[in-house]
Formats: C-alpha cells, structure tokens, sequence
C-alpha cells in the first residue's frame, strides 16, 4: 500500500518514503501540562494516532515520540508573559512536579479513554535541559544567537531560509510585529532559546549565562534529535505551531545541524467552538471527563472526530456530538449483528471492499472516506467474513467495534434523518433511484441502515 500524505512544507500531497525502509520516526508535539486538555487538543492527538495506525496497517515498524512540556512554554509564543508551568503551580499552591505530574496523568487518562495507542516514548523537557543547553552553546558558536540581559536569542536574520514552513516573508514578519517590550532584541522576531530566571521563578538551572530555563521552541529540536536521531522522517503538530514553534524549530535545528531535518510536516487544523478556537488559556472548551459526566461515550468523541478530515476545520456542538453518539451506538450495533451471523460472504467482495479501505486511508489518511466503505460494507447481508473484515478495519479507526453490541433500544429518528427519509421514499416513488441510493449513503453518514423491501423502507 502506497501512501500519499499533505506535507506543509512543499504544500503538496507527496508518496511517503521513509528514511529506513519498513521503518518509520514521527515526532509530535505533545501538551504543556499546566491545566486539562480539552476536546480540541485531544483532537490533535486522534489525528497522530490515525497517522500511527495507518502506518502500522500499511506494515511499517513505527517508533513514535511524543514530548511532555513541563518547563518553558510561556503565556504568549512570542516569548512574552509567565512560563505555564511556573503560574499554574502558583495559582494552585503546588509544585511544578506535582502539576505536572497531576495533570500529566489526566492526559494519559484521556489517552486511554480515547483509545490512542500509547507513543514509543514521551521524554518530559526537564529530564532533557543538559541537551538543549548544549545546542544553545552551538548556536552561539556558530554565530546563530546571542546573549542579552535577560537570556541568549536566535538571530533569524541569519537563517537564510526562514520562513520556508509558513511561507512568510522576513521582512513582512518583522514590519508586522508586536511593538517590542524587549530592546536589546536584534529584529522583533528573534526568539529566546534560554531565559535568564528571576529569584523568584520556581523552575530554573544552572547554565553557561547563568541560572535559567530553556526556551519552549529548543525542547522539541532537543528531544526529537535524542531519540530518532538527526533526521528523522514526520513531524506533527497543530495549524498552529507552523508559523512560530515549528518555524523556529526548523530554523535552530538546521542551523545546529546544517541539514534538514524532517521529511513531512503533517499539521492538523482546529476544532472550533462558538465560532473560535478551542483554547485552555480563554477556558473555551470542554474536557472529555466533562463530556463523559453529560453522558457522552469517548469513543462517541473520537468517532465524531473521525468523520471530518484532519485537515478540515472542525465545528464542534452538542447538536453534531448527539448525532456523532446516536450513530456510533448503532454502529456498534449493526457490527454486532454481522458477528452473530453464520453465513459467509464471497472472498471477492470482501477483496473489492478492503482496496476501497486501503485506497481511502492511503489518500493522506482520508478516514472519513473509509467510514463511508464501512457503512457500504454493513449494508451487505449479515456475514462472519463481513465482521472479520471490519475488525481489520478497525485496527485503523480505533472505534472498538469488537466490543460487542450497543444496547438495544429503538430506532429514535432525528429531525435530519427524518427529512432524508421522507425524501428517499418520494425518490424511489418516482423511479429517481440515482436520488435514493445518495439519500441513502446520507443516512448511513448519520448511523442509519437502510433496507428496502416489498413492504417499504426498513431502518436500523
């Protein structure tokens, strides 16, 4: 199986060839675990596990690493404001371990609950500040940065192919800037790569330039190079980080190394909420433990995720995450009725539907065209082959569908599944059956199987 993946980089679906053959190195941003994820995060972290399984599905040996920030990343990316870390441990009266340690294990909470496979290792910034100080050290070295009052910075001016990721112009970065609170900075944009620490600040270390704590953007150039090496092959993240986390991750990585680095940047787009971004900081959003205490199932969640493209927008509401609940349920149910089933299903079609699978996660991970082959798969009739064939199916979507039926209860027709309904059964009345079997795919988008017989509509 081939895959094609959307790389921001060269802004073009590419054939995926890996470093090593067989063999796959994916870098993700992980969370700065000063506070709960919520749904909108977690919505990044579906997307890299999707990424995962599909690797896995398509053979490869992957070795994944995903970085805990519990130091370093301040209020504004812009090096503005407290450090997270240092202003949640003050808000609650803990220490920076015991938040991160509280809220790291929530997140891992989630991961399970969610049925993300677990990455190969997730190092925690503070178990790696030897490493970034010594690239800080190269970075000086090599005429990359230079030292202020307040810490060592990247001199972006002197990276010539900076903003190679966001495709922005130096210049128009420069000129658009904030108004600068920080003068001895050479141009507005130049990023801390080690902050010098107040008395006062809860988290800081030794250096070269004194007592300190590392920039956020030299954890991820640290950690990913520990553990998969110079050049590895995908790095993920949010639409977000592009034009300054992961553009001046780039910048510090091939200055230090002089080469690329990464292969593939794959980056997920946001979940909205009330028309903005879901954001910790503006508290607009929900966590999944709020969501399961309103009677959503997880992996309701994770399906409703899985039904927009990973590089879509992704409107979230209560109205599209009951219908994201009402159709998982019945497919859990409709699944249940296929492993029930004795009968058998001719291997060619079983063939005819996987390659539709395959050709649909293979097309830079288009998971919501492999769950519109997996509701044409339900439709055929009750079979243990059909069943088998989904659980593969499964070990890409995550859905948990070998486990077991959905309890029973009647069909309860929402106000759209009702109209389409309608709709359909005008179509096969006046022989539109082009008309009806798109209504019909519609329906089975919702969660709804529909049969026809002699007696009229029947839905499951």
């Amino acid at each position: 199986m081939q895959l094609r993946l959307y790389n921001t980089l060269s802004r073009q679906k590419e054939i995926f060839i890996p470093i090593k053959q067989g063999q796959v190195s994916i870098y993700s941003c992980g969370p700065t675990v000063y506070k709960y994820a919520h749904a909108g995060n977690m919505r990044a972290y579906i997307f890299v596990d999707s990424l995962v399984r599909v690797l896995k599905y398509a053979g490869y040996k992957v070795k994944s690493v995903m970085n805990i920030t519990d130091v370093g990343h301040l209020q504004s990316d812009a090096d503005e404001g407290e450090d997270k870390m240092n202003k949640s441990a003050q808000e609650e009266d803990k220490s920076p371990l015991e938040i991160a340690k509280f809220y790291t294990d929530a997140f891992m909470t989630d991961f399970a609950r969610l049925n993300i496979l677990t990455p190969t290792i997730m190092p925690r910034a503070t178990d790696n500040i030897q490493q970034m100080q010594e690239i800080v050290a190269d970075l000086l070295a090599k005429g990359y940065a230079y030292q202020t009052s307040d810490g060592i910075y990247y001199d972006i001016s002197k990276f010539s192919n900076y903003g190679k990721l966001s495709g922005i112009n130096l210049d128009e970065q420069l000129s658009g800037a904030r108004v600068e609170i920080n003068s001895e900075k050479r141009h507005p944009a130049d990023f801390a790569l080690w902050k010098s620490a107040q008395p006062n600040h809860i988290q800081q270390w030794d250096s070269p330039w004194g007592r300190g704590f590392p920039g956020w953007h030299i954890e991820c150039s640290a950690m990913s190079k520990r553990y998969l090496g110079e050049v590895f092959d995908i790095h993920t993240g949010g639409v977000d980080h592009i034009p300054i986390h992961h553009e001046n991750e780039i910048a510090q990585s091939e200055a230090w190394l002089g080469k690329k680095t990464t292969n593939y940047w794959l980056h997920n787009e946001w979940m909205l909420y009330e028309g903005g971004k879901m954001s910790k900081s503006t508290g607009n959003g929900y966590t999944i433990g709020e969501l399961i205490d309103m009677g959503y199932t997880p992996l309701a969640f994770r399906y409703f995720c899985l039904n927009t493209h990973y590089r879509q927008k992704l409107n979230f509401s209560f109205a599209s995450l009951d219908s994201a609940q009402t159709a998982y349920l019945r497919l859990l149910s409709n699944v249940a009725q296929h492993k029930a089933s004795m009968q058998r299903t001719n291997q060619g079609i079983i063939d005819q539907y996987q390659q539709q699978f395959e050709s649909a996660i293979a097309d830079d991970l288009n998971i919501p065209m492999a769950l519109g082959v997996l509701f044409k798969l339900l439709r055929e009739p009750k079979s243990i082959d059909i069943y088998n064939l989904i659980l593969v199916m499964d070990r890409v979507f995550g859905l948990g569908l070998d486990s077991g039926s959905a309890p029973k209860k009647s069909v309860v027709l929402t106000q759209q599944a009702q109209l389409l309904l309608e709709q359909r059964q005008q179509a096969r009345a006046d022989r539109d059956y082009q008309l009806s079997d798109r209504l019909r795919d519609q329906l089975a988008q919702l969660g709804y199987i529909v049969k026809d017989t002699k007696e009229g509509q029947i839905i499951q």
